[in-house]
């Protein structure tokens, strides 16, 4: 299992001129590591990845690899819409020292269930370093079934876990019925961590955290050590502060409150914009219900 509680799905940072801000990117590792961050991943939807060209991917997920050094896992989103290309991009991480992989269902192809599992079973194959498979249908337009993720579990030795953002708790229940006990099932929306892991989840990858650290972890540490009623607090007063940062596609919300806090991470790529005004002020509100300083 590559991690127990909330590894944050960080954002990229960006200078001015909108290149990658590496300097930042360490800052914000040091800031996870001091606020309990479990792990971190790097390269995911939240850190704008269908915008980094392959040199910047690749310098990103180097310098997260190098700045962390081994004191808490580093996982790689690899993953994408080309086989041979994810391939490609999991054996650098992968010859960096990336923990783990985060590979997506493939987008926008909508593969039949022939090719998405010949596609995860080539990347499983092609590297040695543990896997995580996100489920996204939101956002790949294909949804992967329980009967699917379950037979990669059983047929790749290194595809360890499922990152499930379907929203769907009886997906989950299924998946965790049809898998073993050592395949990590990871909560990938903020909004239901806590009932994903009473159907025995383990963590959670949040994009709340990149705000929030601590309140993340403490949410999945404090029901996996079995306070469920601090783990069932935790989970319902974040919930506004949760829905403020979705009321405009990921990672908008959070990069701007990142911002609003000053810690001053940058703008969003194209064809992300800037939040409307009227949800800016939402995201305010939440912030400050939340106890967090604007700057």
């Amino acid at each position: 299992m590559l991690f127990k509680g909330s590894a944050v799905a960080l954002v990229t940072p960006f200078t001015r001129e909108n290149t990658v801000n590496y300097n930042k990117l360490e800052e914000l590792v040091e800031f996870h590591i001091k606020n309990g961050t479990d792990a971190i991943v790097v390269c995911g939807t939240t850190g704008e990845a269908s915008t980094l060209s392959d040199r910047e991917h690749i310098a990103t997920i180097k310098c997260v690899i190098d700045a962390v050094n081994k004191r808490i896992p580093v996982i790689a989103g690899t993953g994408g819409n080309d086989t041979e290309h994810s391939i490609l991009l999991s054996k650098i991480a992968e010859n960096f020292g990336a923990d783990g992989l985060l590979i997506i269902n493939p987008y926008y192809n909508k593969g039949n269930k022939t090719g998405i599992k010949a596609h995860f079973t080539k990347i499983a194959q092609s590297v040695d370093t543990p896997i995580i498979i996100y489920n996204v249908p939101s956002r790949t337009g294909v949804n992967l079934s329980p009967n699917l993720i379950a037979e990669l579990s059983y047929s790749e030795q290194n595809i360890v876990g499922v990152k499930e953002a379907s929203g769907d708790m009886t997906q989950v229940a299924e998946i965790a019925r049809l898998v073993n006990d050592d395949f990590a099932i990871y909560s990938g929306n903020d909004d239901s961590t806590l009932p994903l892991l009473s159907l025995g989840g383990v963590g959670v990858i949040s994009v709340l955290a990149n705000i929030c650290p601590k309140e993340s972890h403490d949410l999945v540490y404090s029901f996996l050590s079995g306070d469920i009623e601090t783990s069932r607090k935790l989970q319902l007063d974040l919930k506004p502060l949760i829905d403020a940062l979705f009321t405009e596609v990921n990672p908008v919300p959070v990069k701007t409150a990142m911002n609003l806090l000053g810690m001053d991470v940058g703008s969003l790529r194209l064809p992300l914009g800037h939040m409307e005004a009227k949800n800016i002020d939402i995201l305010k509100k939440e912030l400050k219900n939340t106890g967090l300083e604007l700057k």
